[in-house]
């Protein structure tokens, strides 16, 4: 089966640290048709320096901050980057992580094999605790979206990923990262789907956005008020029945007060 060009996108801003090992490990993935595109949001770090090093790469230096939100720039830099992509195939990365050298021929292969598939997540593997993150993909009584894994698991054809970028409200909900809007959107039209292997390499940076919503802070309940309201607007554009749980109103009432 001849292989399909596949687009890596990755945002990057001040990760001088992680990043040379970031790129590197997309260029020495065993699959061909590849190319790998980097917005760099503003860095004021070495990444530039960085970066330039490497010729088989497109890069976009952004000239100034779109937002002073995080969330929203990622959004941004990752539309950016997905408008001067060519690939059937998108594979996001934050540049703090990195792929597993054979990630890319893994997952073409499972996309190749199913016409039907349209999204994929592998399980990352935490590089501070040194064991594959495992989380529980089912709704319950506090959670009407399933637990998902970050940006850098998400692979996704590319028509689908055009649709997605439709709705996603990608100007509105600041403390709302790329990660939960997709996988509220994929979840919601039954396309959510989790592949049990473990093919990238999380990296926790503490000066990340992640790092901005340590769980139950102000900011977290923020975030999770901003994923209901997202929620809320699918549900209403697919026409389908929001119907909230005690998680809804126990957000909404702490939001309140916040």
């Amino acid at each position: 089966m001849r292989e399909k060009l596949i687009s890596i996108l990755i945002t990057n801003y001040n990760k001088e640290k992680f990043l040379k090992k970031s790129i590197t490990s997309c260029l020495r993935q065993d699959f061909n048709k590849k190319e790998i595109l980097i917005f760099d949001d503003c860095s004021t770090d070495g990444s530039k320096r960085i970066l330039k090093k490497f010729k088989k790469i497109k890069i976009i230096f952004n000239k100034n901050k779109r937002y002073s939100s995080g969330p929203l720039n990622q959004i941004y830099g990752i539309k950016k980057l997905f408008k001067k992509s060519k690939g059937d195939l998108i594979f996001l990365l934050d540049s703090d992580d990195y792929f597993k050298k054979s990630k890319i021929k893994t997952i073409s292969k499972i996309f190749n094999k199913n016409n039907n598939l349209k999204f994929i997540q592998d399980k990352p593997f935490s590089t501070k605790e040194k064991k594959i993150i495992k989380l529980k993909h089912k709704t319950h009584l506090f959670s009407i979206w399933p637990s998902f894994y970050p940006t850098s698991c998400i692979a996704i054809k590319r028509d689908f990923f055009l649709k997605f970028l439709r709705y996603s409200e990608s100007q509105k909900f600041p403390n709302l990262e790329i990660d939960a809007r997709l996988c509220i959107f994929v979840f919601l039209i039954k396309s959510f789907f989790v592949l049990q292997k473990s093919l990238t390499f999380y990296n926790f940076d503490h000066s990340g956005i992640t790092s901005n919503y340590k769980k139950y802070t102000f900011n977290w309940w923020k975030k999770r008020n901003e994923a209901y309201d997202y929620m809320k607007i699918l549900m209403y554009k697919f026409k389908i029945k929001f119907k909230p749980g005690p998680d809804y109103y126990l957000t909404k009432v702490i939001n309140f007060f916040i």
